[in-house]
């Protein structure tokens, strides 16, 4: 990292986090996947390229599955959308949003690290399934919402459709390799949509 080395001045207790330090260590995680691979990622390896302390690392993330998770969710986290009064344009706006995340540098072999990771001896379950649920959130937020307001379905299973809602985009771009585009987005909202429609 260019500039000046970031260091995480010995905090005492009760004082803030450093936000440059999470920043550098968690852009830092995004480039070496990018470059090399989750392989590449190292306590070691993050503290070089991010020229902060192991100390500091550990402090915020103890484990190699939390820093993966709070790199992931540092580029595909929660998000808020307005009510619209329309389930379709608020759906537009989760997937358009996703869209552009996964277009980011790195994201693609980030992501693909991560579900790797979920899988391997070890792993804490929970911990991978609770960040799926606060980045879904919001479109069960908005699917609620719709069935409050009357443009959903109020028999549909809410779960199961933030699951059919996220997946496309994923599967597209880390089981087929190839970034998710504008056209798979206009498919998904007009397919969920139509599913979902209270006018059905």
């Amino acid at each position: 990292m260019a500039g000046k080395r970031v260091r995480d001045e010995g905090r005492g207790p009760g004082r803030p986090r450093d936000e440059r330090v999470d920043r550098a260590v968690l852009d830092a995680v995004v480039d070496l996947v990018a470059e090399k691979g989750l392989g590449a990622v190292t306590m070691d390896a993050v503290a070089l390229r991010a020229e902060v302390s192991k100390p500091a690392i550990y402090r915020r993330w103890p484990t190699k599955q939390d820093l993966l998770i709070a790199a992931a969710e540092s580029r595909v986290g929660p998000l808020s959308v307005p009510d619209l009064g329309d389930f379709r344009a608020e759906l537009r706006i989760v997937l358009e949003t996703r869209l552009a995340a996964y277009g980011a540098p790195g994201v693609d072999r980030l992501m693909a690290g991560v579900i790797g990771a979920a899988a391997e001896a070890g792993a804490v379950r929970g911990a991978y399934g609770e960040y799926s649920a606060r980045v879904m959130s919001e479109t069960r937020n908005i699917l609620e919402r719709g069935i409050a307001r009357g443009d959903v379905r109020p028999d549909i299973d809410v779960r199961a459709v933030a699951t059919m809602v996220a997946a496309p985009l994923v599967f597209r771009l880390v089981g087929e390799m190839e970034p998710p585009d504008a056209t798979l987005v206009d498919t998904v909202v007009a397919l969920v949509s139509r599913a979902v429609s209270a006018q059905n």
